[in-house]
């Protein structure tokens, strides 16, 4: 135990320390780059400072937890992950759900550029949380009443993001437990809809939002075609 100990304190301490360094960057470079001079400057810069971040926590997951994620897809849309604008459809099966989608992003070349839609609270959670708000993290406080104002914004905001990235969505809007799932299956015999067994009934007011209002914000390139998400990945665990 005091072995243990002796490890995790040390790089505590380090995520700590390099966690704050990187949100004061992230900070300065937010007030004297994005508002008054270029957003997409601000997030190139931003893409390279996020990533030594959460490259930390990336490497405590192969290294000390030893977990593995494998990828099952096909050819052609591997070749093209990191490459385009898509939207990742997960469940909510753990505390870490998130932290898979952080391995598969910086495995194709684009940990700095997910952004989500999040809980509010996670944007007041020090280290981690500043710097997924600095990245364009999307805080929602589940009531729709004030968070259809804040989809609108972020998703305006998404449309001139100009680099590549990922939008990630946890339809189900709450992690996976037995007791949630009775309650869906409940509702879901009472609305008359298909019975899930494994999953949670998706929150799909936003992703209608989503479709609606990311699909049509999203620019066109010269030629006058689309470039919005050409693609739309999802991964079950």
């Amino acid at each position: 135990m005091a072995i243990i100990a002796a490890i995790i304190l040390p790089i505590g301490l380090l995520f700590l320390l390099s966690g704050l360094i990187i949100n004061f960057i992230q900070g300065y470079i937010h007030i004297l780059i994005f508002r008054p001079l270029s957003k997409i400057i601000y997030r190139r810069i931003n893409k390279e400072v996020t990533e030594l971040l959460w490259l930390e926590i990336i490497w405590l997951f192969d290294w000390w937890a030893n977990v593995k994620v494998e990828l099952y897809t096909d050819q052609e849309t591997y070749r093209l992950m990191g490459k385009e604008p898509a939207l990742v459809i997960s469940n909510h099966r753990s505390d870490i759900d998130w932290l898979v989608g952080w391995v598969l992003a910086q495995r194709v070349g684009c940990l700095g550029s997910p952004v989500a839609l999040a809980k509010k609270s996670l944007s007041y959670l020090l280290v981690l949380g500043w710097s997924m708000w600095f990245a364009g993290y999307i805080s929602l406080e589940r009531s729709w009443a004030k968070d259809e104002h804040t989809l609108k914004s972020g998703f305006l905001e998404l449309s001139d993001f100009h680099q590549p990235f990922w939008l990630a969505v946890f339809v189900e809007g709450t992690r996976f437990t037995h007791a949630k799932l009775l309650v869906a299956q409940e509702y879901a015999v009472s609305a008359r809809i298909p019975i899930p067994r494994n999953v949670l009934i998706p929150r799909t007011k936003v992703h209608v939002r989503i479709e609606r209002r990311l699909m049509k914000e999203l620019p066109e390139d010269e030629s006058g075609c689309f470039i919005g998400p050409a693609s739309c990945y999802g991964y079950i665990w």
